[in-house]
């Protein structure tokens, strides 16, 4: 856990938002891009699998334990990922299983279109956002600072 460690007399030290980046190998470069954005931001952790995975680790026990341990997980979409068959609609899947078991309000997944894309069906009901269009990236981080505000 990473701590923000400006202090104020009259603030408490808030830990920073850890957010889960899922998406298909195919779409390794622009998720790698979106990472190194991320982990500039103040506040918040981004997991990664080729940066935060070890040499040796089982993926298949560090992947759901890192979604669960997560405060957002960002699934990645394109048109690869949407038609494609394998770990990544797995990882779809468990995040929504977490996601079932918090407050019907919570915002925990946020799909993520990395380009014109449609959204596999059952992430169709929660607003997505563009990362192509030209706000993309700053409505995201709206949304990211929002959350990390509310952390205690």
């Amino acid at each position: 856990m990473t701590l923000d460690t400006t202090t104020n007399s009259s603030q408490p030290l808030k830990r920073s938002l850890q957010v889960f980046l899922c998406y298909a190998s195919d779409d390794k470069p622009a998720v790698r891009s979106l990472y190194q954005q991320l982990k500039a931001e103040r506040g918040i952790v981004p997991w990664f699998d080729e940066e935060a995975l070890l040499p040796g680790q089982k993926w298949k026990h560090e992947i759901p334990k890192a979604v669960r341990n997560s405060d957002i997980v960002l699934v990645c979409l394109s048109q690869k990922s949407v038609n494609k068959s394998g770990y990544v609609q797995k990882e779809i899947r468990f995040a929504l299983d977490v996601a079932d078991n918090k407050p019907e309000d919570t915002i925990y997944i946020i799909p993520v279109r990395l380009e014109e894309c449609e959204a596999p069906e059952r992430l169709r009901n929660l607003q997505w956002e563009n990362f192509f269009a030209e706000n993309g990236y700053e409505r995201l981080m709206q949304t990211l600072r929002k959350l990390a505000d509310e952390l205690s």
